[in-house]
């Protein structure tokens, strides 16, 4: 198996439920454990995007995303914003990469300034201090010059900024096809299979002209 068997994924705040519910997806298909945590913004906001409406105990919600995404029982763990017994929270038990998407600004922001309000932040120290894995995929139109020097700091800290901007050289057809792009793209910077998005080059043939 390639890429990372446990994977803390994390949905806040911002427009694009989608790309966190379909990345949910994929994982699951790939036999990965996700640790599952989700802000109360990001809630709201996928209950205005989608049709998919969470429960609100973590229990509750880990017993519906394993039946909404066919995941093996237990595959799917859900965590509370101050569970701070979750493996995320430690060095010692978090997985080795986190995803976090949507990510919002202020989330952005919060991780680059190291505060640990909730566990989606303190996760990300953990995976800041311990030299893990960090994705982060904001979804925001403009960047303020705040904004954009929270990313620097973070990208010089080895963490990966992927804004959830889909590339039309696929040549998508539907809204799906563009979500899936953004997901491809999250895959394969975990080093995990998908067959989603080829690589560039793929499918081109060569000339000699």
């Amino acid at each position: 198996m390639s890429g990372p068997e446990r994977i803390t994924l994390a949905m806040t705040g911002a427009s694009g439920a989608q790309y966190g519910l379909r990345l949910l997806d994929c994982l699951v298909q790939e036999d990965r454990e996700v640790h599952f945590l989700i802000s109360k913004a990001a809630q709201l906001v996928m209950a205005t995007e989608t049709d998919v409406a969470l429960p609100a105990k973590p229990q509750s919600m880990a017993q519906f995303l394993t039946e909404y995404t066919g995941a093996a029982p237990g595959q799917i763990r859900v965590y509370g914003k101050e569970d701070w017994m979750a493996p995320a929270a430690s060095g010692s038990g978090a997985p080795t990469a986190m995803v976090v998407v949507p990510c919002s600004t202020g989330t952005l922001s919060a991780i680059a300034t190291g505060a640990c309000n909730n566990l989606i932040e303190r996760a990300a120290d953990v995976a800041l201090k311990e030299r893990r894995q960090l994705i982060l995929v904001p979804r925001e139109a403009p960047y303020s010059s705040i904004h954009l020097e929270n990313m620097l700091k973070l990208s010089n800290l080895g963490v990966t900024i992927l804004p959830a901007s889909p590339g039309f050289y696929h040549q998508p057809q539907t809204l799906d096809d563009l979500v899936d792009f953004v997901v491809a793209r999250i895959l394969n910077c975990l080093n995990i299979p998908q067959d989603m998005l080829p690589r560039w080059g793929e499918h081109h043939l060569v000339s000699d002209d």
